[in-house]
Parts: structure tokens; C-alpha cells; sequence
């Protein structure tokens, strides 16, 4: 899909996932940032991996946009930030989502639709360090926990 750069809203999300035990229960949280109004979102599940995580939280992110835009998107997840800067999805893809020593790709269910929910924004994947000054990474990390904390509650 041809996207008009003129046309288009941008605007900043910051996201990060979090597990209790690996797998265990999980947790996710974003930040969407347009135009100095911050909207949080965040969520989890009971059995998951921090990279499943990880990845849900710029998918839930990116579904709250109401028409195409373009996205800087900042993760501390190296997984994802190297999959899109590094072209591991156009390997993985090639390889029928097999890793370049044969291994399978792990979480194909969501790399694919974030990779359809790239297709309809212009997204620039950025890295942060996570557990650092950073106070948008910071406060994911926190609505992630909380998320967890949430579900553990409940069981």
C-alpha cells in the first residue's frame, strides 16, 4: 500500500512486555504520544513468554490508530527493533519462518500481524535501553507489571 507521507498524523509509541517466569504470566504496556496528549493501554495473560509480550504490546498500540500513520516506535526489546531494522522477517519469511539454521520462528501467529499492521502505517522501530532514565520506557514497564499483578490477583 502506497502511504502519503503529507497526509499523515505522527506520532510517538513507546510499548514493553514483562513476564513473571518465563513462561508465566504475562504482561504488556504502551504509551501513545500525539501531539502532547499521552494515551496508555496495557494488558496480559496468564501463560505467556516476555517476547510474546513484547510483541502484543505494539500490536494492541498500533490497532488503537484510527487511520494510517507514521510511528516512531520505541522498544527495549532487541527481538523485535533487530526482526524490522536487521530484515530477519524478509529472511524468516523466505526460510517459510525458519531461522537461517533451520530452527522454526517462534510466535509466527503475532510477528504476522504486526507485520500486516506495518503495512498500514509507516513505522520506524527504535531502540531504548530498557531499566534506564527513560520515562516513557519506564512507565510501560510499570502499566506491564501491573497488568501482571492484576492477573495474579485474580487467581
Amino acid at each position: 500500500m502506497h502511504i502519503d507521507r503529507q497526509t499523515l498524523q505522527e506520532l510517538e509509541i513507546y510499548t514493553d512486555g514483562a513476564c513473571s517466569g518465563n513462561p508465566g504470566p504475562g504482561g504488556w504496556g504502551a504509551v501513545l504520544i500525539y501531539r502532547g496528549i499521552e494515551k496508555e493501554i496495557s494488558g496480559g495473560a496468564l501463560q505467556t513468554t516476555n517476547n510474546r509480550m513484547e510483541l502484543y504490546a505494539i500490536i494492541a498500540a498500533l490497532k488503537e490508530l484510527k487511520r494510517p500513520c507514521i510511528v516512531k516506535l520505541y522498544s527495549d526489546s532487541a527481538y523485535v527493533v533487530n526482526a524490522f531494522q536487521n530484515g530477519w522477517i524478509q529472511n524468516w519469511q523466505k526460510l517459510g519462518w525458519r531461522k537461517a539454521d533451520g530452527k522454526a520462528i517462534l510466535n509466527i501467529d503475532l510477528w504476522q500481524e504486526l507485520i500486516s499492521l506495518t503495512r498500514e502505517h509507516q513505522v520506524q522501530f527504535i531502540k531504548v535501553k530498557g531499566h534506564a532514565d527513560n520515562l516513557y520506557n519506564n512507565r510501560c514497564d510499570f502499566l506491564a507489571r501491573n497488568a501482571i499483578q492484576k492477573l495474579t490477583d485474580k487467581v
